[in-house]
This record gives C-alpha cells, structure tokens and sequence, in this order.
C-alpha cells in the first residue's frame, strides 16, 4: 500500500508540472482557434501521462532497457491519441465555424425581418392615405372636373396593383422562406421565358426610354419550373430597368458553360457600391433608394435568390463599366 500511494505521488507530480505549464500555454493561445486549443490539450494530457510513467519508471530503478520499451509504448500511444484528437479537433473546429455561420446569419435575417416590417409598413400607409383621400373626395363631391376624376380613378388603380404586387411578394417570399415551395421541373426553352418576360417589361422600360436588348442565339433549354423561372427572369429585367437611368441599357443573354446553363442581365445603372454588394439580395434591402416612389418593396432581388437556389442554382452579381452583370446559374436540362 506504501508502494502504491508513493507511486501515485509521483504521477501526480510530475502530471501536476505538466498541467500547470499546459495551463499556462493555453492562457498564450487563447485568441487562436478551437483547433488548435483541443491540440494542445491532447498534446498536455500526453505529455503529462508520458512524465508520470517515465518518473515512475525512474523510481522504481527499472532497467535502461526496460525504461525504454515502456517509453517507447506510452509515446507510440501518444501518438495514437494525438492523430485521433487531431480529427476530432478539426471536426470539432470546422462545425464551431458553422455553427457561427448559423448564428450570424440567423441575425441578419432577423434584422431583415425587422427591417422589412418597417419598409412594408412605410409602403403600404403611404398609398392607404392617399387612396382615403382621393376616395373621400370623390364620394363628396369635392371633384366633379372629368378629367381630375379619370386621373384619380387612374392613381387609385395604380396604386392598388403596386400593393397588389407588394403582397404577392410577401407571399411568395413566405413560401420560399417557410420550404412550403414545390416545383415542377420539365425541359423550358429560356427563349421563350426572355421573351415573355421582355414584353412584360417593355411598358416601363419606354417609359424610361431604357433599351432592352436580347442576344440573338445561344439560348439554351433549362429544366426549371416554369412559373419560377418566369419569375427570375422578370424580377431581374424589372430591377435592371428600375434603377437604369434615361436612356440607358439593359442587355440580356444566356449560354452553356460545363454542366450548368447561365443567364446574365446586364445595365448600365453605374454600379452598386461595394459594401452593398453582398446585400442586394437580402430582404428589404433597397440601397439609397429604398424611400423612392414605385422602388418596389424590396424583395424582388430576394426572390430571386430563393427561387434559384430551391432549383439547386445559384446568383451573383458584380459591377461592370458602366452599370452592373447579375448572373444566374442552373443545372443543364437532361
């Protein structure tokens, strides 16, 4: 019993020095990362069992030989353990850096949320007062002028189909965002969802007196949903449009690169600042505009990302010379 509690002194000992100074590494590394924090602490708890035999060993005057076969067994466990905790420890790392990933996005698309609340509010009050108004006028008579009345009769119908349009973005992000989106691929020539979308756009495009401009080959078939990719197409065109000056230019196209099918939408809006570019398809965000009249709520950009990514795509944007390139990319139909 004397032999046994000496022992164990002596492990303890020497364990204890090789804690303490393990302690104090882990104070120096405490701005590095989980990786390497669970290395060393692996790395300690080695060393410390490593120093406890070899002090034990010593004690008990084994035999150079002997020392040497026990050391060269703890140290090849060692090893064994380091390897193992060095996995761990990455895995553990690499899901730490997701798990924070989670966490900062989950606050950006609450702030978005917040956000979002605040501009949709602001953009249906606004219109809501002016249709009372107009309508309250109307009912008593204040306007009898025909022409006053047909403008009236015109701003209420405007106005009803932007917040019409407003509530069905709401919907469809809702759906988007609640995975309550089910698609229906089949093989879509992209010719005839451009075209569409174009004759769409082309009222508020002369409006701007913005040229839309088409390539004229290279357009694939895609396997998308219909309806969706319709949607994509025709919120780009609308955005592009929108925020293109005068007299601007608005060019579409699309090809095959590899296994995916790209569509890019480019204008000559003069760019988007570079902080705001990994923003531009957040909900609500609408950059210095975001109060500007018939600017849309915000969402159309986010729309787009939703929908491309439920068909396993992806969108990015970048800017150009004179304006900015959005790009979508989805799988080849087969």
């Amino acid at each position: 019993m004397n032999d046994t509690l000496l022992i164990g002194l002596y492990a303890l000992a020497a364990g204890g020095v090789v804690g303490l100074a393990g302690a104090g590494v882990l104070r120096l590394l405490r701005g590095r990362s989980i990786f390497v924090h669970v290395l060393v602490l692996i790395a300690v708890t080695v060393v410390a069992v490593v120093a406890g035999v070899a002090t034990v060993a010593q004690a008990m005057f084994l035999s150079p030989h002997d020392l040497w076969v026990v050391l060269v067994t703890v140290t090849a466990s060692a090893l064994v353990s380091l390897g193992v905790g060095a996995v761990f420890g990455r895995r553990l790392a690499t899901s730490a850096v997701w798990a924070q990933a989670a966490r900062d996005r989950e606050r950006r698309l609450e702030a978005g949320r917040r956000e979002l609340v605040a501009w949709v509010s602001h953009d249906l009050r606004t219109p809501l007062a002016g249709l009372r108004a107009m309508a309250e006028a109307l009912e008593d008579g204040i306007i009898d002028d025909p022409a006053t009345v047909g403008e009236y009769h015109r701003r209420i119908r405007v106005e009803t189909d932007r917040m019409t349009q407003l509530v069905d973005d709401l919907f469809e992000l809702s759906r988007i965002n609640a995975g309550a989106l089910r698609l229906a691929p089949t093989a879509v020539p992209l010719r005839e969802i451009v075209s569409d979308a174009l004759a769409g756009v082309a009222p508020l495009a002369a409006s701007r007196r913005i040229h839309l401009v088409a390539a004229e080959s290279g357009w694939p078939v895609v396997r998308a949903g219909e309806r969706e990719l319709a949607r994509v197409v025709s919120n780009l065109l609308i955005n592009s449009v929108r925020y293109t000056p005068e007299d601007g230019t608005v060019h579409i196209a699309a090809g095959h690169e590899h296994d995916d099918v790209w569509l890019s939408v480019s204008d000559t809006c003069g760019g988007i600042p570079e902080d705001d570019l990994d923003r531009v398809f957040d909900v609500a965000f609408r950059g210095e505009r975001a109060r500007t009249p018939g600017a849309g709520g915000g969402l159309g950009l986010a729309i787009v990302r939703g929908l491309v990514e439920a068909h396993g795509g992806r969108v990015g944007v970048r800017n150009t010379g004179s304006g900015c390139r959005f790009e979508v990319r989805l799988p080849v139909a087969r």
